[in-house]
């Protein structure tokens, strides 16, 4: 059995603060953590980020929010704001991913354009079996990319094997420090390969671990 990461789009007027997006567009939600407590609730911990809205703005429109119940502000940086919520409405999709397949959320950001979720199941068929519940129940699930865990190695930052061996020498060795303790050079004597693959692997691995780790949506390239 692999699993099988996936990259997907949910419009947002089919899931969960659609109202307060309608109400304020400028506003921008990724989600720390997600858990499902029931067939009925998600309980997800929230960052909002707005450039317009004031902060009352924005806790007015989470109220008036019929998707949502019990919010609690756990932090407050002026600019953003992280909110514990209860997701009651809007999502079907969701509960299906976490509670009916054994789903996990590893990245999550939604804006008045779309949600993208990063999401990784247990096999390859729990995938499947969501993306025909959605068809079946009228729901959109866009489906951007799809890369399986082999044998670990890529894990959730769609690392090859190389780039993660040589990311993890560079680490070690103090590549990384200021000032640095090793060089590319030192790097490639190492590992037994030239200068120039060694940069290479680098600056792949690096750009893999931005994509997957920090970017969603059409600023991801899978292309790589």
């Amino acid at each position: 059995m692999t699993a099988t990461v996936v990259e997907v789009e949910i419009p947002p007027d089919e899931f969960a603060l659609h109202q307060s997006l309608a109400a304020l567009d400028d506003l921008n939600f990724e989600i720390e953590r997600v858990v499902a407590h029931d067939d009925d609730q998600v309980m997800p911990f929230v960052w909002i980020s707005s450039e317009k809205s004031s902060h009352e703005e924005i806790q007015a429109a989470l109220e008036d929010d019929p998707t949502v119940e019990d919010i609690e502000l756990l932090t407050d940086l002026d600019d953003e704001w992280l909110y514990r919520m209860g997701w009651v409405d809007q999502i079907d999709a969701l509960i299906q991913i976490l509670v009916k397949e054994d789903g996990t959320i590893l990245a999550a950001m939604g804006n008045d354009n779309c949600w993208n979720f990063r999401i990784v199941f247990p096999e390859r068929d729990s995938l499947s079996r969501t993306y025909d519940y959605c068809e079946n129940h009228g729901l959109t699930l866009d489906i951007l990319n799809i890369y399986q865990l082999e044998d670990g190695r890529k894990g959730r930052f769609g690392l090859t094997e190389d780039q993660q061996d040589t990311l993890t020498l560079a680490y070690e060795h103090g590549y990384y420090q200021v000032p640095r303790k090793a060089t590319a050079d030192d790097l490639s004597e190492e590992l037994g390969i030239s200068h120039q693959a060694v940069s290479e692997r680098l600056r792949r691995g690096h750009g893999s671990l931005v994509e997957n780790a920090l970017i969603l949506g059409e600023g991801a390239d899978s292309s790589k």
